[in-house]
């Protein structure tokens, strides 16, 4: 019976396998069985130690994206809060469909646990909206994102924000575009915000205490609008101050509420509903309570 082609194509296999094999010969005459080897023992049995470096490279290949994503993290030093910016990113953002480089590249700049209370700061780089106090939250990270991404913004804009809260999604939008004119209704969160913006370096923000709903007709009209609160419909005042071509992105609704991407055309609006979410409600002028403090 012959056995010897079989047993050297096992010998080709197992070169190709593992890399970098020490040298060894195999007789042409297969049908004698015969071969000499400088490296395997005479049985034709590899080192066990190369197996089980064999073994382990196979069992550890599915988890090389991971342990370079861990690898990634620690090469930011000893800034624990800039690793969680980073991982936010990337887990939170980029891994949920947000591609625009430059949205991606504004939030790993946007030091958010600078624009969250004390209290809250250890949560800063969670997936979740956080209490600013007064009643308002500042938006969790993927919709801020979103919100963005959405808009399309190229870099020259002139952007109008209602809702300024904290500040944080103001300072995202003032690395995209030219401009930013945020709105701020509850007059300590609109100081604290100018505040806070001007001391971190964000000099192309301009923040206005007063009513959303009425925009900031002066500077009108905007490349962009986002709203980050729930007007129970589209308000009319904003399509107003918004340029032929332009969008806004807002909320819209009460109980039930969805993200809207509205577009200016020369003959009216187009309105793209894109995910349902939930924000705090878009509060006109003349209904303003200040009393929940911090």
């Amino acid at each position: 019976m012959n056995i010897a082609r079989p047993f050297c194509y096992s010998v080709v296999s197992l070169k190709e396998t593992f890399p970098r094999p020490r040298v060894f010969r195999v007789r042409e005459d297969y049908d004698r069985g015969e071969f000499v080897s400088r490296s395997w023992e005479p049985s034709g049995r590899p080192p066990i130690g190369r197996m089980i470096l064999g073994v382990v490279a196979i069992l550890l290949f599915p988890c090389l994206p991971a342990i370079e994503a861990s690898m990634e993290d620690r090469s930011e030093g000893d800034d624990p809060m800039k690793t969680a910016r980073l991982r936010m990113v990337r887990d939170q953002i980029e891994a949920r469909g947000v591609k625009d480089p430059r949205v991606l590249e504004a939030m790993r700049s946007v030091e958010r646990h600078l624009f969250v209370p004390e209290r809250e700061k250890s949560r800063a780089y969670n997936d979740t909206p956080l209490p600013i106090g007064y009643g308002q939250t500042i938006s969790q990270p993927y919709i801020v994102a979103y919100m963005c991404e959405a808009l399309e913004l190229k870099g020259g804009e002139k952007v109008l924000e209602i809702g300024t809260g904290s500040g944080y999604h103001a300072a995202v939008l003032s690395l995209l575009a030219k401009e930013v004119y945020t709105i701020e209704i509850l007059e300590p969160l609109a100081r604290e915000a100018q505040k806070r913006l001007e001391s971190l370096g964000y000099r192309n923000v301009k923040v206005r205490c007063g009513d959303g709903y009425k925009g900031w007709p002066e500077e009108a009209p905007f490349d962009a609008i986002i709203v980050t609160a729930a007007p129970p419909e589209i308000p009319q005042e904003l399509v107003n101050q918004l340029k032929v071509g332009g969008k806004m992105v807002l909320p819209v609704g009460e109980e039930i509420q969805e993200l809207v991407r509205v577009t200016k055309e020369e003959k009216g609006i187009k309105t793209e509903r894109l995910l349902p979410v939930r924000f705090v409600p878009m509060v006109p002028g003349n209904r303003v309570e200040t009393k929940n403090h911090f």
